[in-house]
């Protein structure tokens, strides 16, 4: 069999549609497409001329173009799961393509996965994606390591691969269907991945189940030229207010003298932007990596602070203190870089008041965004394995920030309403004034783009709120409440 068409499909949890909202609220009907899958899909086009992807993260798909492949990928991650499956029995019906799933969702959840496609390619998919083309062009699909299909009723699972060590693809952002025409859209945010893995183990992370925990890197020439080429496809044919790039590594300074000559490479190089990247704790107690991420043009961190409490840390497996994240922030934000704070809430030890201690925590220590999520859990993961049981349903498509599972000290209903309370008092319409006002440049931009992204996520939460009240009084756990 000849492949000769190819297309990447990315679901959207809720599909790119026109709406005036897209130019100030993220994640509601537009999002960053995924880089992951746009690199499978430059890899796979050296091969099958033929080949390109549709997010409905920024479009509508074609289906007229889409449904007389020979073979389409679709990517996803858990959100997304459910849109997934829905495109995958539209296909079925329509188009004699094979099916096959990668991401995360289907890695870690192949068992229900399977039974909506041809076959699932387990982890990192740079080598077998074309591995997999190949032995269905000999038709010997299932001869490759690392792929999951059904056969009659029995899930069978291929010898695991290794991940592979060539990671240095560059993706190519014009295989992707009407990318070049949204990019204008600052709820997009150009994108870099630079590593992959991480050496620690919170019960709560899905990634190193798919990256591992030994670090993998690209060269620091490579990283600069990704960074280049994402910049120009951004920035040259449109203006954009928002011009800040995302590295979007789990956990880029893991290997940390591979993290310095990144970061010497960018001063190197004298590309003059503004970044941003994600980081653990520890990353504040290093002056010299602070002073280099100042000086390649860093303008914050993204702390995965999660909790603020030892006993959750503790409970989860994540190495760090109360007093640890403070020290952290103060030091990050001598060196005058901002501070963006990642929050969990459902921990075990969570009862009435959390919303208010994150808030609080927020505005004293001037901590400039936030991202709140309720616990969820990924089929996996350490954490789905101790709380299966308590979980209210496993509608993926609210594993959004939404409860979805029933906590020790604290109604779903009840938790939910502490997320909506903290965000409201971070995002205030006081705060919001202040913002105009008194900040300047890329603070006063973003603060006003999360101000109404924030009231769009907090619309979304209320809209939970009967159906968890229902589920907590269901329950019988948590009294008249």
């Amino acid at each position: 069999m000849e492949i000769k068409k190819i297309r990447f499909i990315e679901p959207g949890n809720l599909p790119y549609r026109k709406s005036i909202k897209n130019l100030y609220v993220y994640d509601k009907y537009i999002r960053t497409p995924s880089t992951g899958l746009l690199t499978l899909t430059t890899i796979v086009k050296q091969y099958v001329n033929d080949t390109l992807m549709y997010s409905e993260s920024i479009s509508q798909i074609l289906w007229g173009d889409v449904l007389d492949s020979d073979i389409i990928f679709i990517g996803f991650f858990t959100f997304a799961a459910n849109r997934a499956y829905e495109l995958a029995q539209y296909i079925r019906q329509n188009s004699n393509a094979i099916l096959i799933f990668g991401g995360l969702h289907p890695t870690l959840n192949h068992e229900e996965a399977c039974n909506y496609c041809d076959y699932v390619l387990l982890g990192e998919g740079d080598e077998s994606v074309l591995e997999i083309i190949k032995a269905i062009e000999s038709d010997n699909p299932v001869a490759i390591n690392g792929i999951a299909y059904k056969k009659d009723d029995t899930i069978i699972v291929t010898p695991k691969r290794n991940p592979p060590k060539n990671i240095d693809t560059i993706p190519d952002y014009n295989l992707l269907y009407r990318f070049q025409k949204m990019v204008w859209h600052n709820t997009i945010w150009p994108q870099v991945h630079a590593s992959r893995g991480c050496p620690h183990n919170c019960d709560y992370c899905a990634l190193i189940h798919i990256f591992g925990r030994k670090v993998r890197t690209r060269t620091p020439e490579n990283v600069v030229k990704d960074i280049r080429s994402t910049i120009d496809f951004y920035d040259s044919k449109h203006h954009r207010l928002a011009k800040v790039l995302w590295i979007t590594d789990d956990n880029f300074f893991a290997d940390r003298e591979w993290a310095v000559s990144v970061l010497k490479a960018i001063i190197g190089s004298e590309i003059k932007y503004k970044f941003t990247i994600q980081a653990r704790y520890e990353i504040g107690y290093d002056d010299e990596m602070l002073e280099l991420l100042k000086q390649a043009g860093f303008i914050e961190i993204a702390m995965g602070i999660e909790f603020l409490e030892d006993e959750a840390f503790e409970n989860y497996h994540k190495k760090s203190t109360y007093n640890d994240i403070i020290g952290s922030v103060k030091n990050i934000q001598k060196h005058g870089l901002r501070v963006r704070g990642l929050f969990i809430v459902g921990a075990d030890n969570h009862a009435k008041g959390v919303g208010e201690r994150l808030a609080n925590f927020v505005i004293e220590n001037n901590i400039c965004g936030v991202l709140i999520q309720s616990m969820y859990f990924i089929p996996g993961t350490p954490v789905y394995e101790t709380h299966k049981d308590k979980l209210i349903h496993t509608d993926w498509s609210k594993c959004v920030g939404n409860v979805v599972h029933y906590p020790e000290n604290i109604s779903p209903y009840d938790l939910q309403k502490e997320i909506i309370y903290a965000s409201k008092k971070i995002y205030s319409l006081k705060r919001l004034l202040y913002a105009l006002f008194k900040k300047r440049g890329i603070e006063r931009i973003l603060f006003i783009g999360e101000f109404f992204w924030q009231k769009s996520v907090r619309a979304d939460l209320k809209k939970e709120l009967p159906y968890l009240k229902k589920s907590t009084q269901e329950s019988g756990l948590y009294g008249s409440k």
